[in-house]
């Protein structure tokens, strides 16, 4: 599959720094591995609900790179996100996967839906705003990934979850705005590329 990735994307896959993981997010990475893998062998689908309290930027970033990291390796997996409100899938978010070598359809203007490919025979990765519980989103048998400390600290329970795993990711909102915006925000879905990533290249690893 990753053969049918489109260039750029490939090249930004190749300098997402993995080995600059810090030592101490192995357990929480160790512990969706083992999620994924339990999965496999136990021949039932995978399927990764990110959850951020706006879905707008760290968990649409996260869906969009697992889905990329799972297809990457040849990983049969269903990424998803959600929030606790629904806002939009933000711009600056937008533009940094634009930047990263995706390409995006855009669709309405109020919380647009955009369809994310990683290669011209990819399907979409379909991503908007919505809350965690949306209709679109898998009900039972999936893991709640968080990938903030609001959403994972204001949602104790989240219905149908098999696995809750803390993920968690600074927030590039802190600098719209400033001249730094397009560097943390690029900085950001790196970061979270490759911890993605790394987390699929394990389970390909173990299979």
């Amino acid at each position: 599959m990753k053969n049918s990735f489109y260039p750029a994307l490939v090249e930004t896959i190749s300098f997402l720094p993995i080995s600059q993981i810090p030592v101490e997010r192995m357990p929480v990475i160790e512990s969706m591995v083992d999620y994924i893998l339990g999965k496999i062998n136990a021949k039932e689908a995978v399927r990764l609900n990110f959850i951020c309290t706006h879905n707008s930027r760290r968990s649409q970033f996260s869906q969009i790179w697992a889905q990329t990291a799972a297809d990457y390796h040849g990983i049969e997996a269903f990424c998803y996100s959600g929030g606790v409100e629904v806002t939009a899938f933000n711009e600056r978010a937008v533009e940094a996967i634009r930047r990263d070598g995706f390409k995006l359809v855009q669709k309405g203007e109020a919380n647009p839906v955009y369809f994310v490919f990683h290669g011209e025979e990819s399907e979409p990765i379909v991503t908007f705003s919505k809350v965690y519980d949306d209709p679109i989103n898998p009900t039972t048998g999936f893991a709640a990934v968080m990938t903030c400390d609001h959403a994972d600290e204001n949602c104790p329970f989240i219905p149908g979850t098999e696995k809750r795993i803390p993920l968690r990711f600074e927030d590039p909102k802190a600098f719209d705005g400033t001249d730094l915006e397009e560097k943390m925000y690029t900085e950001r879905s790196h970061q979270i590329g490759a911890e993605l990533f790394l987390i699929f290249q394990k389970v390909k690893e173990r299979l």
